[in-house]
């Protein structure tokens, strides 16, 4: 959790590498400490997320900002995109699975409320039919597709753009090292998840799993 004061508060919200999530709380508001422990959650289950801010200020002692931001009531959340720095109010439940959501859905992210990636992180819709034509593709035939999945993932940005690589990466090893190499790759990846490793690390090849399993579906 970031704590936010009238002199911190531009330079977290308005850093256009980050997404922000804002809570304006009062430490007297019975439904501001309701909140506080699901938030605290919330803040833990995209801790490993570096473009992701999950902060909240006291509004009591900094009354300017609720002022700046059209805060009528408390607690309120907005939502403070890298494209968006007018902020978009959360208007959602305060429950755990639905804060979640919400910044899942606007960050692009899957994580479920124990902080770990869903079956969806990495997965890039907008490939999904060219990921099933090159699996079923003759070799020559996939390397024409490659192509075209190279042109798509040009055309993404941010954490897409990220995620689009290692689809041109895996596309790439199948045409080298046969159809084999998918199942043997989520073979390796399932054996080094079972082994003592860095949330980091896990979070690298999860994604790496998913997207090796777009190819093999």
């Amino acid at each position: 959790m970031v704590v936010l004061t009238s002199e911190t508060f531009d330079e977290v919200v308005l850093d256009e590498t980050k997404d922000v999530l804002v809570e304006f709380y009062a430490p007297w508001c019975g439904h501001c400490k309701k909140f506080a422990p699901i938030y605290d959650k919330v803040a833990s289950v995209f801790k490993l997320d570096k473009d992701i801010v999950i902060a909240n200020v006291d509004v009591d002692q900094h009354k300017d900002l609720s002022e700046k931001y059209g805060v009528k009531k408390i607690p309120t959340e907005k939502f403070f995109s890298k494209e968006n720095k007018e902020g978009e109010l959360y208007e959602g439940e305060r429950e755990i699975d639905d804060v979640i959501k919400f910044v899942n859905e606007k960050c692009g992210t899957s994580r479920d409320s124990e902080g770990q990636l869903t079956s969806e992180a990495g997965v890039i819709e907008s490939l999904e039919e060219l990921v099933k034509e090159f699996a079923t593709a003759e070799n020559d035939e996939k390397k024409k597709i490659l192509t075209k999945i190279e042109d798509e993932v040009s055309k993404l940005t941010g954490r897409a753009a990220r995620y689009g690589k290692v689809y041109v990466k895996a596309a790439k090893s199948i045409i080298k090292k046969g159809a084999s190499y998918t199942k043997n790759e989520i073979e390796r990846i399932d054996d080094m998840l079972e082994k003592s490793i860095s949330p980091e690390k896990a979070d690298e090849f999860i994604i790496k799993k998913n997207i090796l399993s777009t190819f093999s579906s």
